[in-house]
This record gives C-alpha cells, sequence and structure tokens, in this order.
C-alpha cells in the first residue's frame, strides 16, 4: 500500500497542480489522510468504469458500517470525502481498487 500525500487547494485564490498530485493507484492498495476538508479524487483514464472502495473500520450497536464506494464511469472523474469515520488503526484510510488501469488518485485538501 502507498501512502498518498496531501495536495491543499487554495480557496483564495490561485490554481493547485492537480495533474502534479496524481499518481497511479496501486494494485494493493494505498492509504490517506482523513479530516473535514479532505478528498479523494479518482480520475478514471481507463474505457471501462472502476470501483474504489474506502474501508469503513467502525461498528454502530455492535453492526458494522457499511464501506463506502465509488464507481467512476470510463474516462471520468469523481470525488469522495475522506471523513473520520474513515479513520483505521493507523490513523489513516485504507482504499482499494478493484482495477487499477489507467486509474489516478489525489488526497486534495481545503485549504485556506
Amino acid at each position: 500500500m502507498a501512502a498518498l500525500a496531501v495536495t491543499e487547494i487554495p480557496v483564495n485564490g490561485g490554481l493547485p497542480n492537480l495533474a502534479g498530485a496524481a499518481v497511479a493507484a496501486t494494485a494493493l492498495g494505498d492509504t490517506a489522510p482523513v479530516g473535514p476538508g479532505r478528498f479523494l479524487a479518482v480520475v478514471n483514464g481507463d474505457t471501462v468504469s472502476h470501483t474504489v472502495t474506502v474501508v469503513t473500520p467502525g461498528t454502530v450497536s455492535g453492526l458494522a458500517i457499511p464501506d463506502a464506494t465509488l464507481t467512476v464511469a470510463a474516462g471520468k472523474s469523481g470525488l469522495l470525502p475522506l471523513a473520520p469515520v474513515f479513520r483505521g488503526t493507523s490513523g489513516r484510510a485504507a482504499i482499494t481498487y478493484d482495477e487499477v488501469t489507467e486509474v489516478t488518485v489525489a488526497v486534495l485538501e481545503l485549504g485556506a
């Protein structure tokens, strides 16, 4: 698993280098920091759709909370909030992919 770094998106002007922040999705999965204002950006450059899963390790009244999934159509992009509910024992979210062909990802954080 690769540990994804955070790229800050300035809200007071300027443009972030999103293409420079994106990295290839890792076949064994990735981890990402969680918190308010953080998102996982997924770009699917493949000719088929792909599904990204973020593990939800917690329970409510002894029942498992379902994992979050995002299906990104071919040639499209998607965003998934990285809320604190996804924080695992490592302090980071665990992310897996159904396939990583032509899939790039980035962790974005809304700046000040």
